[in-house]
């Protein structure tokens, strides 16, 4: 693992809005452990700095939100929409499933390319039907203010999740989106800076 150096250990914390007393709770430590080392006057086991880096960052994940994550405007359909503009709509953006939304644009049901192929595979002709025809159950909805831990949540069974409001569809965020982000960000937070004195790396 990376050894962040006290001065970055100290900025994470911070970041993530624990003070010392709740991180040292959070990481099964002292509060005197966790200022002892942001003063970088004790070179702490790797597996108790482990544990702080890791109360931190749940912390930071804790304080995340959809809005963060999720992509707009989303690509939707309606229920009379036929399976051949879907099929062009899937090709030409590359997606796998699409959202199918009311009259007052919240969704009601998904198209899956899945789906569709099963339809083929079974020798229904695909051509004249149309996506409420074909569409499997809602995706998952959630606000913008939903948590990164809910989302991971609902991404461990389902393939994306919707970002609603009364307005309708605002965002989606599917599995990808949030290995990336989550790629990105944590090469930011715990990228070193240049600063004076290090804990040994292990």
């Amino acid at each position: 693992m990376y050894i962040p150096s006290p001065e970055e250990l100290r900025r994470l914390r911070k970041k993530a809005g624990l003070s010392q007393r709740e991180l040292a709770k959070l990481a099964g430590v002292s509060q005197s452990l966790i200022a002892k080392i942001e003063r970088g006057e004790v070179n702490p086991r790797v597996s108790t700095l482990e544990k702080i880096v890791n109360a931190i960052y749940n912390r930071i994940k804790e304080k995340r939100r959809a809005k963060e994550y999720m992509n707009s405007p989303v690509i939707t359909v309606t229920r009379n929409t036929p399976i051949n503009e879907i099929v062009s709509i899937m090709d030409k953006y590359g997606i796998s499933q699409i959202p199918v939304v009311d009259e007052n644009g919240l969704p009601i049901g998904t198209v899956y390319e899945t789906s569709i192929l099963k339809l083929i595979i079974s020798g229904i002709d695909i051509s004249k039907l149309k996506a409420e025809d074909v569409m499997d159950d809602p995706l998952p909805t959630i606000s913008e203010d939903a948590s990164l831990t809910t989302i991971l949540h609902l991404l461990a069974e389902y393939p994306a999740v919707l970002v609603v409001d009364k307005k309708g569809v605002k965002g989606i965020i599917t599995k990808i989106d949030i290995i990336k982000r989550m790629v990105h960000q944590s090469q930011q937070e715990w990228a070193p800076e240049e600063t004076e004195g290090s804990f040994t790396k292990s």
